[in-house]
């Protein structure tokens, strides 16, 4: 890594220490700053006051498994690209995990040159540091956003929020632009695969 390039940061969850080790000892060889962790809980904890660009998540853990973590990383900070490693026969869970949103599953025994390039793919797919929904959009935005999935019409949303049409449609542009899509369908999509759905009922 060339010292003008940005460190990026990755968090590391495994209830296995020696695997967290070999993932460790790996990534910060290529200049890459690492965070460990053996349980969900203190990972979830450290995202709230730190900056992410990558957490790779172990499939099965005591207490809180790698599906849930994601579940709740993916509803904190939605374009934050997660990676999922698993065990031999835990396909179909490795599968789930994707449709909540993973980027991809790696498998053990870890083949580290395999491992390294999935972390470098996913960090290319990664153009910033990811911020929680919360701090990247304003209150009124989260506002609308929740209207908008909840399949309000633009004049509709004007009306709740005693605002003209046009100020409406620039925070629903706002709103794209942060989250990254180029459309109200890409917006639904991934409001769905990140939950932001079920923020408010939380």
């Amino acid at each position: 890594m060339k010292s003008s390039e940005k460190q990026h940061h990755v968090f590391l969850i495994d209830d296995d220490t020696d695997v967290l080790q070999v993932m460790n000892r790996a990534l910060e060889q290529r200049g890459l700053k690492v965070s460990c962790f053996t349980c969900a809980a203190d990972c979830l904890k450290k995202l709230r006051s730190q900056t992410c660009d990558l957490l790779i998540t172990d499939l099965k853990m005591p207490e809180m498994d790698g599906i849930k973590l994601l579940a709740k990383v993916k509803s904190m900070i939605p374009s934050l690209p997660v990676l999922v490693i698993t065990g031999y026969g835990d396909i179909p869970a490795a599968v789930k995990a994707m449709k909540v949103g993973a980027l991809d599953f790696i498998e053990k025994p870890l083949d580290r040159e395999f491992f390294l390039s999935s972390v470098e793919s996913a960090l290319k797919q990664n153009a910033g540091p990811c911020q929680p929904v919360a701090k990247v959009l304003t209150k009124t935005e989260m506002s609308i956003l929740r209207q908008l999935l909840e399949g309000y019409s633009t004049k509709e949303i004007a009306r709740l929020q005693h605002r003209s049409v046009r100020t409406i449609e620039d925070h629903r542009h706002h709103i794209m632009h942060k989250l990254g899509v180029n459309n109200l369908v890409d917006l639904v999509k991934q409001a769905a695969v990140v939950r932001l759905v079920d923020i408010h009922e939380e």
